[in-house]
């Protein structure tokens, strides 16, 4: 027996899954370099909140129980094939009842041309079609990654994100405690600004964190007693990055005597950021420490640690063999 139409619509508003944020359909026709067959009316702006991409074979044969119209559609070799076959007042069904639904676009791929019954529904009921020459596969798998990233749960952090030797790092810490200064030092050594003051954070993955900077102040860095420079200019192209992932948080924070600060690293500490863990670090600041250097340090050491090698344990246990070999030979004598 099949579901009624209230069934169907509590079943899928269970399944639907839809991000708070969203990207405008003209962003994705300019980055894919989408071909534009027929737009919609505002199709440019036309807000895309969902990461998933339909290929709508099912839909074609006339089974829309569970269809998220709010995803791309998209048409390949085996769809075209399918319909092929039809005759031409099946095929105008077919699409009559697909372009019935708000579907946001339907994209065909291989650079195939569109069925004429296709072309007539999308005008009938105002309806974006577009074009790419790339495989259904390769472009699918793409959509999805980029969807992903940019719909992806997202928040502001006051930081600083450098990569160093291919690590991001970001820096917290309350203000004025050093952090843009050190993040200039950084930079003069080699390594690359990512965002100052503030680090908008996105959840690319599901144990993956990517940092970028507010468009409005990316590219610039606050010194206090200089001002505002721009570190795109004054140290070139090689001293700054679009985006990083965050490998590493550092807490810089005032030195305070008598407080107890990691000697050896044995312990593995973390900060959890959107619901991903992080490995972090303390590093006390007071007048006189290189910060650059030893964030530098705990860079590579990261960088050494998620390779396998942990310096504190092989110091530790060599430690632990010199005791074991001592009191060994003590027995013996």
């Amino acid at each position: 027996m099949m579901p009624d139409s209230a069934s169907c619509k509590r079943k899928w508003e269970v399944c639907s899954v839809e991000s708070l944020y969203s990207v405008p359909l003209g962003k994705l026709i300019s980055e894919f370099n989408l071909e534009v067959i027929r737009g919609g009316k505002d199709y440019e702006t036309r807000a895309i909140r969902t990461e998933d991409v339909n290929r709508p074979g099912l839909q074609l044969i006339g089974f829309f129980d569970y269809f998220d119209p709010k995803r791309i559609q998209m048409i390949g070799r085996v769809e075209t094939t399918y319909l092929t076959g039809l005759t031409h007042e099946a095929r105008l069904e077919c699409f009559d009842s697909l372009m019935a639904r708000d579907i946001p676009a339907l994209i065909i791929s291989r650079g195939m041309e569109p069925f004429p019954e296709c072309m007539e529904m999308a005008e009938k009921y105002d309806r974006t079609v577009l074009r790419t020459q790339e495989t259904t596969s390769t472009f699918m798998s793409a959509l999805i990654a980029y969807l992903r990233t940019e719909l992806s749960p997202r928040i502001t952090r006051h930081g600083v994100l450098v990569e160093i030797y291919g690590e991001g790092v970001l820096l917290l810490g309350e203000s004025g405690v050093g952090k843009s200064e050190t993040a200039i030092e950084l930079v003069k050594r080699g390594h690359r600004l990512i965002a100052d003051d503030a680090v908008e954070i996105k959840r690319a993955g599901t144990k993956q964190l990517v940092g970028t900077a507010p468009e409005l102040i990316r590219h610039y860095i606050e010194l206090r007693g200089i001002g505002v420079i721009d570190v795109r200019r004054l140290f070139g192209m090689s001293a700054i990055k679009e985006e990083s992932d965050i490998d590493l948080v550092i807490n810089l924070e005032q030195w305070k005597d008598g407080a107890m600060y990691d000697r050896l690293g044995l312990e593995n500490l973390y900060t959890t950021i959107l619901d991903v863990q992080v490995p972090s670090l303390t590093v006390p600041v007071k007048p006189g420490r290189n910060l650059a250097v030893i964030i530098e340090v705990a860079a590579m050491n990261n960088r050494h640690k998620k390779m396998g090698y942990n310096a504190a344990l092989e110091f530790t246990k060599q430690i632990n063999e010199h005791f074991d070999q001592a009191m060994s030979q003590q027995l013996k004598g």
